[in-house]
């Protein structure tokens, strides 16, 4: 799918529903394939009541730099959206094995946490599909809700995940950032090798997961 460069912006509310035109940034900025939509849902898109000005203003910030992820314009978007002292949760707070496998992942602070994330899921991942399905903001408050796929790059294993934002933004800079996905999936692209051996239920025996060789 060739990027639509011809995008409209979405204007800013309280509660979108199937936001489809934010799904059309993510694909203009990474150049891919959205996931299907309920045509009977999409045409159900709107504005379901008047915005406050501060949700409108947080909703338009998270919006910007959401559509300039791609390696080459996030580090400039992270210096002018992110406060000097935003908190970046990635995927959890601090995992020292997740992260050995996906090295942005833990809480990071400031611009440089914002944009090595990024650059980093486009250097280990080909991101194949992209769908936003929510977006809604109360105050400073924006929260995100949708799925993707990506293919990693060293071994071409394609894995879907949801995922969730929530994200504050104050004075006009986004503050707080959290980013949760299918960790599982998403690290299990990575792996060439091995499988686990798990004992969750103490009244049944240890069984064997993964693709173990």
């Amino acid at each position: 799918m060739e990027p639509n460069h011809s995008v409209k912006r979405l204007l800013p509310g309280t509660h979108y529903r199937h936001i489809v035109a934010v799904a059309a940034i993510f694909a203009t900025v990474l150049g891919i394939t959205l996931l299907p939509q309920n045509p009977a849902l999409a045409a159900t898109t709107s504005v379901q009541e008047a915005p406050d000005a501060d949700t409108a203003k947080s909703i338009a910030v998270l919006q910007e730099f959401l559509g300039n992820t791609s390696p080459d314009k996030v580090v400039a978007a992270a210096q002018r959206l992110v406060a000097d002292d935003a908190t970046f949760i990635s995927l959890n707070f601090n995992d020292t094995e997740l992260k050995n496998i996906e090295p942005w992942a833990g809480t990071g602070n400031g611009p440089k946490a914002f944009s090595s994330t990024f650059i980093g899921v486009a250097k280990y991942w080909k991101v194949e599909s992209f769908s936003v399905t929510d977006m809604f903001g109360s105050g400073q408050d924006v929260a995100v809700f949708g799925a993707f796929e990506l293919r990693s790059k060293g071994l071409g294993k394609l894995v879907k995940s949801p995922f969730s934002i929530h994200a504050k933004v104050k004075d006009g800079k986004i503050v707080y950032f959290q980013f949760m996905e299918d960790t599982y999936a998403s690290a299990s692209s990575f792996r060439q090798s091995g499988s686990w051996i798990i004992k969750n239920d103490p009244l049944s025996p240890s069984h064997e997961v993964g693709q173990g060789k």
